[in-house]
C-alpha cells in the first residue's frame, strides 16, 4: 500500500506518532489531517484513472457515498463499465469485492447466505451450520438488481440499513465497513422488477452514468485494445476508511446550512405549506427526512475531500439531485410535459432560497 502524500508529518513532542492519515482523523478534527485527506482524495482519483477514463463525477459520488457511510445506486446503459469502476474502487481502497448478478430465479438465501447440514467427524452427529453468502464483504456489487424480484431485491434491505444479517433465528453482524453499490439498466425494462421506494430511499444517492466524450472514448478505445494494462495501488485500507466515516460524522455543521437542507427536502412533498406550485404540479410524492440527512452527510464528506473544515450551503446544492431524483415521484402531468426528477431538482435550487439573518434574529426574540 503507498503512503499518501503528506500523511507522515512529524507529531507534537511527546506525542505518539499516528499509524495512519486518516488514525490521526479519527482523534480529531483540524485542519493538518483534513489537508491529508485532501491528499488521499487526490491519490485515489489518480490511481483510479489508471484504469477508469472520465467519469470524475461519478467516482467522486462513490467515495463521497462511502466515507458518509451510504449507498448507492448507478444507473446506465450496458457497457459503460460500472462493474469495471466498482472493482476498481475496492483495489485502491484494499476492501473484500464480492458480485452478485442478480437474476429472476436468484434466492435470498443465495445473498445472506443458508444452514446446511453437517456430521461431526469426532461425535458423528448432525449439526445446523451456518454458510455465509456474499453479502458479507466489505464491498458488494449488486448487478442490475431490479432482474430479481422484490423478495430477493428486500433481502438486501436489513444489511443496507442495520449492517447485519438474519438467518436460521440467528443475526450475524457484517464487518465494517460495508457498502452496497447497485447497478441498473434504465434502458431494457422487459423482465425486470421496479425497486420499491422504501428500497429506493435506503440508496444514499442515485448515480446516472453516462456516455464519454469523443476524446474520452477514443483513449478507451486505444487502451483497451492493447495488452499492456496499468494496475492500481492501494491507497487506503478498510481502518482508514472508517476513521474517515467518524471525522465526518463529528464535522459541525451551522445551523444555516442544516435549515438550507431542510427546507429543500421539505419543498419536495406537495401540499406543503412552502411547497412552490410546479410541486404540486408535477410530483405525487416528495422526499422523506432521510434526504435532509444525506444533503447534510454528503455535504459533509464534500467540503472534507477538499480540505474544508467549513460546510456551505453550494456543497448542498451539489449533493441535490445525487440525494433527491430516485425519492421523488413524479405524475401524469409532469410524464405528459417531459418532466423529469433532475428538472424538478433543478427548479427547486432556483425557488428554495437560503434562510435569511432575519429569520434567526425573530426566532431569537421570541
Amino acid at each position: 500500500m503507498t503512503t499518501v502524500p503528506g500523511s507522515e508529518s512529524p507529531p507534537a513532542a511527546g506525542a505518539a506518532a499516528p499509524k495512519s492519515p486518516a488514525g490521526a482523523m479519527a482523534e480529531r478534527t483540524s485542519a493538518a489531517p483534513v489537508e491529508r485527506l485532501k491528499q488521499a482524495r487526490e491519490a485515489l482519483l489518480a490511481e483510479i484513472r489508471k484504469v477508469i477514463v472520465g467519469q470524475s463525477d461519478v467516482m467522486e459520488a462513490l467515495l463521497l457515498a462511502l466515507f458518509s457511510r451510504g449507498h448507492c445506486l448507478l444507473v446506465g446503459v450496458p457497457g459503460l463499465a460500472k462493474t469495471l469502476m466498482i472493482s476498481t474502487l475496492a483495489r485502491v481502497l484494499n476492501l473484500r469485492f464480492n458480485r452478485i448478478q442478480f437474476t429472476p430465479d436468484l434466492m435470498p438465501s443465495d445473498i445472506t447466505g443458508t444452514d446446511i447440514i453437517q456430521e461431526d467427524t469426532q461425535t458423528g452427529k448432525r449439526v445446523f451450520n451456518f454458510v455465509r453468502g456474499p453479502v458479507f464483504t466489505n464491498m458488494l456489487l449488486a448487478d442490475e438488481i431490479n432482474r430479481t424480484p422484490p423478495k430477493t431485491q428486500a433481502a438486501l434491505l436489513q444489511a443496507m440499513q442495520e449492517y447485519q444479517v438474519t438467518a436460521g433465528g440467528h443475526t450475524y453482524p457484517l464487518d465494517p465497513p460495508f457498502f452496497v453499490l447497485a447497478t441498473q439498466n434504465p434502458v431494457e425494462q422487459e423482465g425486470t422488477y421496479p425497486l420499491p421506494e422504501a428500497q429506493l430511499d435506503r440508496f444514499m444517492f442515485m448515480v446516472k452514468v453516462g456516455y464519454p466524450q469523443r476524446e474520452e472514448e477514443r483513449t478507451i478505445v486505444k487502451t483497451t485494445t492493447m495488452e499492456a494494462r496499468a494496475e492500481p495501488v492501494p491507497i487506503l485500507s478498510a481502518t482508514d476508511i472508517l476513521a474517515i466515516q467518524k471525522m465526518v460524522r463529528r464535522l459541525p455543521v451551522s445551523d444555516h446550512v442544516v435549515d438550507y437542507a431542510v427546507s429543500l427536502a421539505r419543498a419536495t412533498r406537495p401540499g406543503e405549506k412552502d411547497a412552490p406550485d410546479f410541486v404540486n404540479n408535477w410530483l405525487t410524492w416528495g422526499a422523506g427526512p432521510r434526504a435532509a440527512q444525506n444533503l447534510i452527510l454528503g455535504a459533509k464528506a464534500r467540503a472534507l475531500l477538499r480540505g474544508r473544515l467549513n460546510v456551505s450551503t453550494d456543497d448542498v446544492r451539489h449533493m441535490a439531485k445525487l440525494v433527491l431524483r430516485h425519492r421523488l415521484i413524479t405524475n401524469f402531468n409532469a410524464d405528459a410535459e417531459g418532466i423529469n426528477p433532475d428538472t424538478v431538482v433543478e427548479r427547486l435550487l432556483l425557488a428554495v432560497k437560503e434562510p435569511s439573518a432575519d429569520a434567526y434574529r425573530a426566532a431569537a426574540g421570541r
